[in-house]
């Protein structure tokens, strides 16, 4: 899925339950692909975006809003809905991702949407 904006071995990670499991970008990609499934009005918006040039690095921050009415999630859809800050920073070789870390409280998330 971000085979074009990414080193096919890129690695991800985040201090998160919910994402514990996944260690590479690409699977992060499919997660975050069904977790839109389950959010299917789900939208993005970049609050903040920088270029570390020294360090060959980009941060970015923003805010992912949607209502649980998909089904696929751990509980039937619950038509609560999400409001989360995160913030992705990406380290960067050759011009592709090397690596992202994800900062994200996935317990106020996941209790935000009915599912803790």
């Amino acid at each position: 899925m971000c085979s074009s904006y990414c080193l096919p071995d890129a690695t991800f990670s985040s201090q998160t339950s919910a994402l514990a499991d996944i260690s590479s970008l690409d699977a992060y990609c499919e997660w975050m692909k069904s977790l839109l499934l389950i959010i299917p009005d789900g939208q993005y918006e970049v609050k903040f975006f920088a270029k570390d040039e020294a360090r060959n690095s980009v941060a970015g921050y923003g805010v992912l809003r949607g209502t649980h009415t998909g089904e696929g999630g751990p509980v039937a859809p619950t038509g609560k809905t999400l409001v989360a800050d995160f913030v992705y920073h990406m380290d960067f070789e050759d011009g592709l991702i090397k690596h992202t870390t994800k900062i994200w409280n996935d317990t106020i998330s996941l209790q935000q949407l009915g599912w803790a």
